[in-house]
């Protein structure tokens, strides 16, 4: 198994951030994969790693991000050093973070070697929030070909409630708690301000219905932070797309961190395992 670390400096506040690309080295081109963090996530969280070990195995390119401004920053992957960053941070800088490791891939000198990658067989891939930026980056940039959501968050409007939005507006700053690292996390109002600015790019239901790519949706009955209705509401506003349930499953699909070994949980290997067919039946056709 092959890998490579890739530095990337953001167009916003020239902030650098990192992805690593997981392959077989075999001078064969094969099918790539990019995957978006939810969150107060980040691409080494829990079982990031083993799953792009798993994609990479199956014989896919499986490349997987920090956004600019998720609070990581790139002294420790593992922990939150730039609060800063996070309090900056909104959906267009996602969704241009995205089409700058894009381009970067499709670039003269890219970091992965041209031999390795099929670059007509382009797919995303997203968790949670990072599945509302996948869903966005597919339906404005033509270089993808497909794409799947794990517990998509389906409408970045209604984020938060109108009671709250005042209070954000009145406050300037707010803190979220994680739960996990016991830190106050701090989000500028300039999030909703930039979401009010850019309503027509980050429209996630109207992309859903104008999707033109082939795109499957997954979902656990059991995930109390993006409600199954989500994935029923994606599923109807458009009937192409394929919809996956799977029950009991929570918002990571059984996946904590940090996470050890190599045996996925049941429901997150179920996950992987129809996230893998149906790229396969793409790369197929």
């Amino acid at each position: 198994m092959h890998k490579i670390d890739i530095s990337l400096t953001s167009q916003h506040h020239d902030k650098q951030f990192m992805a690593d690309a997981h392959f077989k080295k075999n001078g064969k081109a094969k099918p790539v994969i990019i995957f978006n963090h939810g969150f107060k996530g980040f691409k080494d969280w829990g079982p990031f790693d083993r799953i792009a070990e798993i994609f990479a195995e199956a014989g896919f390119v499986f490349i997987k991000m920090n956004f600019s401004h998720n609070g990581i920053g790139t002294e420790n992957p593992m922990e939150f050093m730039d609060l800063e960053a996070f309090s900056q941070n909104n959906f267009s800088i996602e969704l241009d973070d995205t089409g700058l490791l894009i381009d970067t891939v499709f670039s003269e000198y890219p970091p992965i070697p041209k031999p390795e990658m099929d670059l007509n067989k382009l797919y995303l891939l997203g968790h949670s929030r990072g599945g509302a930026s996948v869903i966005l980056k597919a339906n404005e940039d033509k270089r993808v070909k497909g794409l799947v959501t794990w517990a998509a968050v389906n409408d970045l409007e209604n984020w938060y409630s109108k009671d709250e939005l005042v209070y954000w507006k009145k406050k300037k700053t707010i803190y979220i708690h994680n739960g996990r690292t016991n830190q106050q996390m701090p989000m500028d109002y300039q999030l909703v301000e930039n979401f009010l600015e850019n309503k027509n790019r980050l429209d996630v239901p109207e992309s859903v219905k104008n999707m033109q790519n082939p795109m499957l949706a997954i979902h656990g009955t059991a995930d109390t932070t993006v409600p199954v209705s989500a994935v029923k509401e994606i599923g109807s506003w458009n009937p192409a797309i394929q919809i996956k349930i799977i029950a009991g499953a929570d918002h990571t699909f059984g996946g904590r961190h940090p996470f050890e070994g190599k045996i996925l949980p049941a429901d997150l290997e179920k996950v992987v395992a129809a996230t893998m067919d149906f790229y396969s039946f793409l790369s197929d056709k």
